[in-house]
């Protein structure tokens, strides 16, 4: 008898969309289109008060009058509770490094260390690896929530949501066609956001936003944010309680911060680093879902000419997906943070780095103003946000194709609009689901369980 021949091995690539294919037995793509709160599903609120428990209590009021404000301010300001309804539901598996909060205001414009705009997420607090459709379906329900809260039809939110899931396929599918270093150089640079937004409209009001963030620097910052004293020194203004001024106790604590932040940084990034010299800090409430952690602004000014240098300081957390996913690999937060960053983002922080407190607390730093731009979501037409949208999902994808098996991922989309639509669908269903949290959270201010207050 002749011998069987073995079956032939199959390539990387191969082996890879099979393997996303293979994922649509754990979830088909249609099935993404449902949701449905489990019946044990935690108290949204009392998810907001166990995070309240390690924040600053004077400004814990604030965040909440802050989400009280809107569905979408609070939708911006939960991605604990999201995090815990994704987890009930069925996942492909197939990982990649999460954003964790990729909502429409997380993305946005900044500079690249060859001072050349770039348009890509911003915000990773909650990074973590994870289910790839996690941040998809976290970017859809923001366009949802944010196209009702422009008044638009729900035909137009879906529409909206949909495209984003639309750019997210189609560019995933480009992308595994791609080179190892192909993808790991892509971006969307200036040019890009030209080319993806078509209409004469929307590129008027991308020029528009460009131009603005070319003017915000850290000496536009200088103007903005300082004072100078009788010896003409600048510092920061206080805004009580957004902007408080840092005691001199702290003060001593955040330059032990400093030198440990040096520490993580390149060695040629230390050198710049050291021709600078701390002037002043202060404590800034930034955001939304961040009120309430202890972030900081420092000013630090150059040694030969003075030149200002304004950097974030921001408190670290455990991401809201940690009690959902695999335990990340990094016991620092901050570490964490910036390495999700790094990985993610195709251009990063030259400052970008991270540092303990005295008292344990994990910081991360970062440039506070570097040319640094976002779109108004609230004035948008639906035309506008569609395509914002799918710049947003396009955009996405390249992230996540850096650090995810592209070709899997883009093997389980495949070529037609199953994801697509079905992405639509619970970006609608979930957008009723945060209309009915955010009632909660108005009923729990009215009652008297929690506080809030926008001073």
């Amino acid at each position: 008898m002749p011998t069987p021949e073995a079956e032939p091995a199959l390539s990387d690539a191969e082996s890879s969309a099979e393997a996303g294919r293979a994922a649509r037995k754990l979830v088909s793509r249609s099935e993404h289109g449902k949701w449905e709160p489990v019946a044990d599903r935690q108290d949204p609120i009392a998810v907001l008060e166990k995070q309240a428990t390690t924040r600053v209590p004077d400004l814990v009021r604030i965040r909440y009058a802050r989400m009280a404000a809107g569905q979408f301010p609070f939708y911006r300001g939960a991605p604990a509770i999201m995090a815990a309804d994704l987890a009930s539901t069925a996942n492909t598996g197939l990982t990649v490094q999460l954003c964790g909060d990729a909502h429409l205001s997380n993305f946005g414009l900044f500079a690249s260390p060859e001072r050349s705009l770039v348009f890509d997420l911003n915000d990773f607090d909650e990074t973590l690896p994870g289910p790839f459709e996690w941040d998809v379906k976290r970017l859809a329900a923001s366009v949802a929530v944010a196209a009702r809260a422009n008044g638009f039809t729900d035909t137009e939110a879906s529409d909206a949501a949909t495209a984003a899931a639309t750019a997210y396929r189609e560019t995933m599918n480009r992308l595994s066609t791609l080179g190892e270093t192909d993808v790991w150089y892509e971006m969307v640079d200036v040019a890009k956001v030209s080319e993806l937004t078509t209409a004469p409209k929307d590129r008027k009001r991308a020029e528009k936003v460009i131009n603005k963030a070319m003017g915000r620097t850290s000496l536009q910052a200088l103007d903005k944010l300082t004072e100078p004293d009788e010896d003409g020194i600048p510092h920061i203004k206080a805004d009580p309680p957004l902007v408080m001024p840092v005691q001199e106790l702290e003060m001593a604590a955040l330059e032990m911060v400093l030198a440990d932040y040096r520490n993580t940084l390149p060695e040629e990034r230390r050198v710049l680093l050291d021709r600078y010299q701390m002037r002043d800090t202060a404590m800034k409430v930034v955001g939304v879902g961040s009120v309430g952690t202890r972030c900081f602004i420092a000013l630090l000014t150059g040694r030969t000419t003075g030149d200002p240098l304004f950097l974030q300081v921001k408190q670290a957390e455990e991401s809201v997906l940690a009690p959902h996913l695999r335990a990340s690999v990094f016991r620092h937060q901050g570490h964490r943070v910036v390495h999700g960053q790094r990985l993610t983002q195709a251009a990063g922080d030259i400052f970008l780095g991270w540092a303990s407190g005295p008292d344990g607390t994990f910081y991360y730093w970062r440039q506070l103003k570097d040319m640094k731009g976002s779109v108004t979501i609230d004035d948008m037409s639906a035309e506008e946000l569609r395509t914002y949208a799918a710049l947003c999902g396009h955009t996405l994808a390249r992230g996540h194709a850096r650090s995810g098996d592209r070709v899997a991922i883009a093997a389980y989309l495949g070529d037609n609009d199953v994801f697509d639509r079905a992405l639509g669908e619970f970006a609608l269903a979930y957008a009723d689901q945060t209309a009915t949290d955010h009632d909660a959270l108005l009923a729990a201010i009215d009652l008297g369980r929690i506080d809030a207050a926008t001073t």
